[in-house]
């Protein structure tokens, strides 16, 4: 079945990737853009003003919202932290309460963060897990997927997006990645022991297909590997793939103090797992570490 699609994000690395997927799959796609529209798959908006094509809206049968500032910044400025998660809160609420409007709400996947579990050890967390602590991206996390409620409480089909990491030598983390382990500068982070989720592009974008045609998908789902590897896993791992060692190690402390507000994200551990694509029955094409390293490495498109 064709669907009308609404992507705000689209511009993104992986905003990018799931278009062209929708499009090849023969579903239509509008861009949401913050530049005036150039041809008939775009649609102008401002979330912050509160501007958009409401018929637009209307007419999807699903809107996905990856929107949001850049992780990349100076993670020591306030202005970066509170640009991080206004962008991400404004653009969500913003297209909930649209949603919610329509005469025919469209389903929801709504960009999200598996940063939203905290710091919880060798603990499996599953889409059922609590969300605990205080760190800058849970704390957005939290704030981000609160700001769907207007379109769940209207009755849409509302899935919030618990992206990992996505493994994939074009962006970051993995492409600086293989730079600095070609280098044979690679190494671990702290002891290496944190659970570090992540996922290929290809199974990102074929879960995020998956989750917009089904009907029954719905609420928190994580897109993370099946088996999540650890630091000193992923760290081993990587190096064998691009044939040099690792023996460099950066200590915790040096880290908190270069990383600031971000140095949670690198230290932490989340030993995610995606229970409810699983059960949904999904089958991932890399299911751990060694599989979504080849594939990023390989830059292997869905």
């Amino acid at each position: 079945m064709s669907l009308h699609v609404v992507v705000a994000g689209s511009s993104g690395f992986l905003g990018t990737h799931l278009t062209a997927a929708l499009q090849r799959q023969g579903h239509r796609v509008t861009c949401l853009v913050r530049r005036p529209a150039e041809h008939e798959g775009e649609s102008t908006w401002d979330p912050y003003s509160d501007v958009y094509d409401r018929e637009v809206i209307e007419s999807a049968d699903v809107v996905v919202n990856l929107a949001g500032a850049p992780l990349v910044g100076n993670v020591h400025s306030k202005r970066w932290a509170q640009d991080v998660l206004e962008s991400r809160v404004t653009t969500t609420r913003l297209l909930a309460r649209a949603i919610a409007e329509s005469e025919r709400p469209a389903a929801y996947l709504a960009g999200n963060g598996i940063a939203i579990y905290g710091s919880q050890g060798d603990t499996v967390l599953t889409e059922t897990s609590p969300s605990t602590g205080d760190a800058l991206l849970t704390t957005v996390t939290r704030q981000w997927e609160e700001a769907t409620t207007p379109a769940r409480e209207a009755g849409s089909r509302v899935v919030v997006l618990r992206t990992s990491p996505v493994m994939d030598r074009r962006s970051a983390p993995l492409g600086p990645l293989t730079l600095l382990f070609k280098t044979g500068l690679g190494g671990k982070l702290g002891n290496g022991a944190q659970h570090m989720p992540m996922i290929s592009l290809r199974d990102w974008v074929g879960a995020v297909l998956h989750l917009a045609a089904d009907d029954d998908a719905h609420g928190p789902v994580n897109l993370c590997c099946v088996d999540t590897p650890t630091n000193a896993e992923f760290t081993r791992t990587l190096a064998s793939a691009v044939h040099r060692p690792a023996f460099a190690r950066v200590p915790a402390k040096v880290l908190e103090v270069a990383a600031g507000p971000m140095a949670p994200e690198l230290l932490g551990s989340v030993n995610a797992r995606p229970q409810a694509l699983l059960d949904q029955g999904f089958v991932f094409r890399d299911p751990d570490v060694r599989a979504v390293v080849q594939a990023g490495l390989q830059r292997l498109d869905p």
